[in-house]
């Protein structure tokens, strides 16, 4: 298979022109070698144009085009499934707007199958491990996201310490395995539960220190609907992983 020994790197996107040129940039310095998927919700400042444009002359890089915004979680799951169909050995997912820095993907990459050590099925940028951290939150925000990852860490029986964030690099073969259509996660509360069917296919987990940076440019596309909402799919969720049901 063609890119057997390759990484796909998707940035889901909606209007992010101010930020994608730099990071597409950024990516190829520090991990050359990788193909870039940007799927695109139908963004109305020009970033599905843009990334057509950049994709004309350079063949790593690929557009997928959405009709609108769909959320966060299908548009990661259509990612997944670009390189399940194309047999890249791992899928690797950045946030587009710099708060996942490109300086870590060679880590994130080199951590799957380390010369020396064991070889893990997802390895996490991790925001709570020693050496990670986050800058430019507000206390309340910080407060907040640990104490999801603590709840979604007792319901789900998720060991890694960060089970939120999204900068993660995945072995496609594992990912394979999962059933797509029944996961109940179109939001935030993906990535949790992304995690909880990837344990219970047996994948192994490692976590490697990012240093988290609040975005500078484009607006935030999470709200409260969104964080509620992804509370109580993590509290569904923990009931079937508790009691079956």
């Amino acid at each position: 298979m063609p890119n057997a020994d390759k990484t796909l790197v998707t940035v889901a996107t909606y209007n992010e022109i101010e930020n994608l040129p730099g990071l597409v940039d950024e990516i190829f310095q520090h991990a050359p070698q990788v193909d870039l998927l940007v799927i695109d919700d139908n963004s109305p400042d020009g970033t599905g144009r843009w990334c057509d444009e950049r994709a004309a002359s350079d063949a790593r890089v690929h557009c997928l085009h959405r009709q609108g915004k769909l959320g966060l979680g299908t548009a990661i799951i259509a990612g997944m499934k670009y390189a399940i169909e194309r047999g890249y050995r791992y899928l690797l997912n950045i946030d587009a707007d710099f708060s996942h820095h490109p300086r870590y993907l060679p880590d994130l990459i080199g951590g799957m199958d380390p010369p020396q050590g064991p070889s893990v099925d997802v390895m996490i940028g991790s925001r709570y491990i020693p050496g990670g951290g986050i800058e430019g939150w507000p206390l309340k925000r910080y407060l907040m996201s640990r104490s999801v990852n603590l709840y979604a860490r007792w319901l789900l029986g998720l060991r890694p310490k960060d089970c939120s964030g999204g900068y993660r690099c995945y072995r496609v073969a594992k990912l394979a395995e999962i059933d797509f259509d029944s996961l109940v996660s179109h939001g935030y509360s993906f990535q949790e539960e992304i995690l909880w069917r990837l344990k219970r296919a047996g994948c192994r987990f490692g976590e490697t220190p990012i240093t988290f940076v609040d975005r500078v440019r484009g607006n935030s596309k999470i709200n409260s609907r969104e964080a509620w909402n992804a509370v109580w799919v993590i509290l569904a969720l923990g009931r079937r992983n508790w009691f079956g049901r």
